[in-house]
């Protein structure tokens, strides 16, 4: 081996008092952790440990000891008790990396072309061993610190922007990480609940990812159905809700919950969530709202509807229905032949026959786009 790892050796104080000086500058949370002057030094040492280890090993042909891991796994648990955020901690090991590379580039020289080859080739796995044993105890001291409904938020928001790191999180959590999920999200306005609580007791009854970090929006990540558990967010919440979802599978999420998220908008509010949206079911909808003039036209449509009475409410209830007037009426509480007036209203009111394929078609996007809209309910 030749000067470059002679020089790297040399530089490993300076570049490790940079590269504190890198985290500390732009991460929040490592100025807190290096408040004090003991604290500075003792991320200041594992700097150097690092650094130390990684030339001597790189030299050597030599994987990190168990005792190296081990070691690396108490730090990342610390630095999780004493108020590391997960954030923070993806962004100290992009950190990292990135400095050990420039640390190599300044350690050569153009007579260097063979050892720096080596070393790019042996720091990958040096590093992935180094940051799964970071992780590992990161994630393991997190649950010391963090509320389990926070970690299991955090689990589906990993999940949702497809991090690598989601294996990792579910291992720590104990819970099932299926190939295959349904994404759901539930539009629900922006009231004044206790979520925590909410979440704790949804998650005593299913051991899931969920998120609701939006007031707005609630999201759950089942492994097949999810309209037990949408169910079960709405009688701890009764708010009227629009419920759309997507399928997935790990790795390829952040998709689906695109394409959850879309049919939730198009999906109508109701008092009680009885039906789980797919595309499939609210295509029309969802390509309406994304051709501004269709979705002016189903709105001038729905503007002659309104002109009433309840002719929204009787579209949705006699779609809802089959089309079945008996059961229609039964439903509505009206006589049929109140009905079939409300039913005629509608034809002259848009000229098109509620019973027509270009009816069916036309009206019940119209009623969804209502409905997802205004909040009505029937």
């Amino acid at each position: 081996m030749g000067d470059l790892f002679t020089l790297w050796r040399g530089r490993v104080d300076a570049n490790s008092k940079r590269a504190v000086d890198v985290y500390t500058q732009e991460l929040p949370d490592f100025r807190k952790l290096a408040s004090s002057t003991r604290a500075r030094s003792a991320i200041l040492d594992f700097a150097v440990f690092l650094r130390k280890r990684t030339v001597s090993l790189v030299t050597e042909n030599k994987p990190f000891t168990a005792e190296d891991l081990a070691f690396i796994e108490v730090i990342g648990r610390e630095r999780a008790r004493r108020g590391l955020s997960l954030a923070s901690q993806r962004h100290v090991l992009l950190l990292h990396t990135s400095l050990t590379l420039k640390e190599v580039h300044e350690a050569a020289n153009p007579h260097d072309l063979e050892d720096v080859m080596h070393t790019l080739a042996w720091l990958p796995p040096l590093g992935l061993a180094a940051q799964t044993a970071y992780t590992t105890g990161f994630l393991a001291g997190q649950e010391a610190v963090l509320p389990v409904a926070e970690r299991v938020q955090q689990l589906a928001e990993m999940l949702l922007t497809d991090d690598p790191i989601a294996a990792d999180m579910a291992a720590s959590l104990a819970m099932d990480m299926p190939e295959s999920w349904v994404v759901t999200v539930v539009r629900i306005p922006a009231a004044h609940l206790e979520r925590a609580d909410i979440l704790q007791d949804l998650l005593r009854c299913h051991w899931i990812p969920v998120r609701w970090a939006e007031p707005g929006e609630f999201v759950a990540l089942t492994p097949d159905n999810p309209q037990d558990v949408i169910q079960d967010f709405w009688d701890r919440t009764g708010l009227a809700c629009a419920v759309g979802a997507a399928h997935g599978r790990t790795g390829g999420l952040a998709e689906a919950l695109t394409r959850a998220r879309q049919v939730s908008r198009a999906a109508p509010i109701r008092s009680v969530p009885s039906t789980v949206y797919y595309l499939t079911d609210l295509f029309a909808e969802v390509g309406a709202a994304r051709v501004p003039p269709v979705d002016r036209w189903l709105g001038e449509l729905a503007n002659r509807l309104a002109a009433g009475p309840d002719l929204v409410a009787t579209l949705d209830a006699f779609y809802r229905n089959n089309m079945a007037r008996t059961q229609t009426a039964a439903v509505l509480n009206i006589h049929p032949r109140t009905l079939e007036y409300r039913l005629r209203r509608v034809h002259d009111l848009t000229g098109l026959d509620p019973v027509s394929v270009r009816g069916v078609r036309i009206l019940s996007t119209t009623v969804h786009r209502v409905l997802a809209g205004s909040g009505e309910t029937a």
